[in-house]
């Protein structure tokens, strides 16, 4: 199945944040901008955008989807661009929560 296809599992702790090995095999499912951390705790992707409007929209659609799944990047957005990073608070590092949900960002730009 793909990974837009999929829906987050609630993570409150106990398990093990992926491996930088596992992360760098779900990277490879995502669109290729998105790029790892030194440390491979968190994945990131600053998005560009021609204006303010386009920018606030981008943001809406990412909270929306946040919501859907329960599970909520760190953002920080201004006039054109929003720097959007997924990691999994509860653990401490990363888990599939975080390439499911930037999957679906990356499908629905892809639109």
């Amino acid at each position: 199945m793909e990974l837009a296809e999929k829906h987050c599992v609630p993570c409150e702790g106990g398990v093990k944040p992926l491996s930088r090995e596992e992360a760098e095999r779900y990277l490879k499912k995502i669109t290729p901008e998105w790029q790892l951390s030194a440390d491979a705790r968190q994945i990131h992707k600053d998005f560009r955008f021609k204006g303010f409007n386009g920018t606030m929209g981008f943001v809406n659609a990412v909270a929306w989807i946040a919501n859907q799944e329960g599970h909520h990047p760190d953002l920080e957005a201004g006039y054109n661009h929003c720097l959007v990073r997924y990691t999994t608070h509860a653990i401490g590092g990363l888990s599939e929560n975080d390439f499911i949900c930037a999957a679906k960002i990356d499908k629905l730009l892809a639109k």
